[in-house]
């Protein structure tokens, strides 16, 4: 019997300490990375510097209704704001190509070159899958060390965070962000994904795919 009672609390306090453990690093994720990007992100494009690229994080087009992606059409406009008030040269636009038939990076290209970019001034990487790929291609296979990242503004502050990691200089312009109710569930995942990101920092992630270089410009 006293074995067994040993055992329980042994139990309990693993479950007590991993509950803890948890809860600091949920909040603590957080905190870092929101703190970290304090005078780096920007609401007023006139604030922005200038840089030669943008860097455009992908999304879906679309809903799974088929309903218009409000994520996606508030970054289009943030980025041609960026552009015609000359604050970047060039648009480099990151999302997941994984399949044939989902192509974030085209369907990005063609919202911009639909308000007026012209298309020799947007690049393409296909293998943005994730934010961490999105950063690191940037500086890996596009050579830029210095963006300003386009996104909301929750999604451009771990942007800042992982492109600081891999030794870049990093700006965020927030793209508007969606109602509240409607940005329920991306808003819960993004606090996880904040707790991946030093996951991923901790045991050396890195893209699934860099590639051949391309030179912007």
């Amino acid at each position: 019997m006293k074995r067994k009672r040993n055992w329980s609390k042994i139990i309990k306090r693993s479950f007590l300490f991993s509950f803890i453990f948890g809860l600091l690093w949920f909040f603590g994720a957080n905190w870092a990375i929101e703190s970290n990007a304090e005078g780096k992100v920007f609401d007023q494009v006139s604030d922005c510097p200038e840089v030669k690229v943008a860097l455009v994080l992908g999304t879906s087009r679309l809903l799974k209704h088929g309903n218009d992606n409000l994520y996606f059409s508030y970054r289009i406009k943030a980025a041609v704001e960026l552009y015609r008030a000359g604050k970047v040269q060039y648009i480099l636009v990151s999302g997941d190509n994984g399949t044939t038939t989902y192509d974030e990076p085209t369907d990005m290209k063609n919202a911009l070159i639909a308000a007026g970019i012209p298309a020799k001034r947007i690049y393409l990487d296909y293998a943005g899958f994730r934010t961490l790929d999105s950063m690191e291609r940037a500086l890996k296979v596009f050579n830029q060390k210095e963006v300003i990242v386009v996104s909301q503004r929750f999604h451009n502050e771990r942007a800042i965070y992982l492109g600081e990691h891999f030794g870049m200089t990093v700006y965020g312009y927030n793209a508007k962000d969606v109602a509240k109710m409607n940005g329920f569930k991306t808003k819960v995942r993004e606090r996880f994904a904040r707790m991946k990101v030093f996951w991923d920092i901790l045991f050396g992630v890195d893209s699934k795919f860099l590639g051949p270089q391309v030179k912007i410009g």
